[in-house]
């Protein structure tokens, strides 16, 4: 934990500090589905995959939308250690299924490991529980295998997958808290 960080909702004049933030990570693991026909119908497994080398994989997905989000005044929190933004989190409510899409949750690579992402994600989940909501749901990239050991360490499990959810083809897992 940073002792001087502070999690406060996100400010218009935020949003270029965190469209710079760099979301890259290096990975050593990634998730892999398998397919396989079995008495007319179809399994589907996935297994975490040991790479011959660590892979440095670069930022994931656009981030168009944060600024939408911010001026709906759907749950858009950053972490400061002033003047440093060391990362956000960003989450949108669909009322109608009582659920919470956790769209983005970034933090410097400075700062990872020292529990910002987790005071991020407590505030996200706070956020989703005051809004009466049933779950929380977060979209990762199979090769993002350090934010599901991340989101696994702090009760999401996987729920679901989408084989055309991303533009460069990459399969999305979800995973889901369920809010008590």
């Amino acid at each position: 934990m940073l002792y001087g960080m502070n999690i406060r909702p996100a400010q218009a004049r935020d949003l270029e500090a965190c469209l710079a933030l760099d979301e890259s990570f290096e990975t050593e693991y990634v998730w892999q589905m398998e397919t396989a026909r079995v008495d007319g119908g179809i399994q589907l497994a996935f297994r975490t995959t040991r790479l011959p080398r660590p892979m440095r994989v670069p930022s994931q997905a656009p981030r168009d939308a944060m600024l939408d989000h911010l001026e709906l005044g759907a749950c858009f929190v950053v972490a400061e250690e002033y003047p440093r933004l060391l990362g956000f989190a960003d989450a949108t409510a669909d009322l109608d299924q009582r659920a919470a899409w956790l769209h983005y949750l970034i933090v410097t690579p400075d700062a990872r490991r020292r529990g910002v992402g987790a005071q991020l994600l407590r505030e996200t989940l706070q956020w989703a529980r005051d809004k009466k909501l049933r779950v929380v749901i977060a979209t990762l990239s199979t090769k993002n295998y350090p934010a599901s050991n991340f989101l696994q360490k702090h009760g999401f499990a996987f729920c679901g997958f989408n084989d055309r959810y991303y533009h460069n083809r990459d399969i999305a897992l979800f995973f889901a808290c369920a809010l008590r």
